[in-house]
């Protein structure tokens, strides 16, 4: 197995289908792992009969950290995507592609990023210049100075480096993702890759605001940096 895409869920029954579904026509050999947090909803029932392999939190609270975890641990594949659970990707073929062959070309290679955008139909002007920044800043960290950065809406790994640094720190609600990165570029080369486009409907953007969430954002890093901890205590879900 070449490739591991690990979702991790949490009531999300109005758009795992679709997540799951643009990936049967990808060519190169996958499985589709949906972790769940333990949704009320129907989520895990849609997903079953969609997905190669669906895990449940049964006990605790859940978190993407967490929930990320539990569906690397059924990987399989040489290298693992996570990609959240709305996500979309419109040429999965040409996209996962062109991430598999910098992975063969470069052995170094051990994780890659790439640019974030909003669905276009709902995108605003804020949306744009935000995720602009923020789409630059993890290119310049990744890409110039070798400090790793990026988002869980899409990160992928070659697996055995994932394992070699214990995965995700579940102990963090919020920063975890931006904390992987940093790890594995500490044992390797992480890029982030222009070609690599994703998009999401940013529900957490257009719900919270841009100024809230930047805020929460940044005192994260912040208290990530100096105290090794998140300064979010829990990381609700925004549907």
């Amino acid at each position: 197995m070449r490739l591991s895409i690990v979702i991790p869920t949490l009531k999300e029954e109005g758009y795992i289908a679709g997540t799951i579904e643009q990936f049967a026509t990808l060519t190169i050999p996958h499985e589709v792992i949906v972790s769940d947090g333990g949704s009320p909803d129907r989520t895990v029932e849609i997903a079953t009969p969609l997905a190669d392999k669906v895990t449940v939190m049964r006990a605790g609270k859940p978190t993407p950290s967490r929930q990320r975890n539990d569906g690397a641990r059924l990987a399989t594949g040489e290298f693992i995507a996570f990609v959240d659970s709305s996500v979309r990707i419109p040429n999965v073929d040409a996209f996962f592609a062109h991430a598999i062959a910098r992975f063969d070309a470069e052995p170094e290679l051990v994780a890659l990023v790439g640019p974030q955008n909003i669905i276009p139909e709902i995108e605003t002007i804020a949306d744009q210049a935000f995720l602009g920044l923020q789409n630059l800043i993890i290119r310049i960290q990744n890409n110039v100075i070798g400090n790793g950065m990026g988002t869980g809406k899409f990160i992928m790994v070659r697996r055995r480096s994932f394992e070699e640094i214990s995965g995700f720190r579940e102990d963090l609600v919020a920063g975890e993702d931006l904390n992987l990165v940093f790890r594995l570029s500490r044992i390797g080369k992480t890029r982030y890759d222009s070609a690599l486009q994703i998009y999401y409907p940013g529900r957490r953007e257009h719900g919270l605001g841009w100024p809230y969430l930047l805020w929460i954002w940044i005192i994260n890093v912040v208290w990530i940096l100096l105290f090794g901890k998140a300064w979010n205590k829990e990381w609700r879900p925004v549907r």
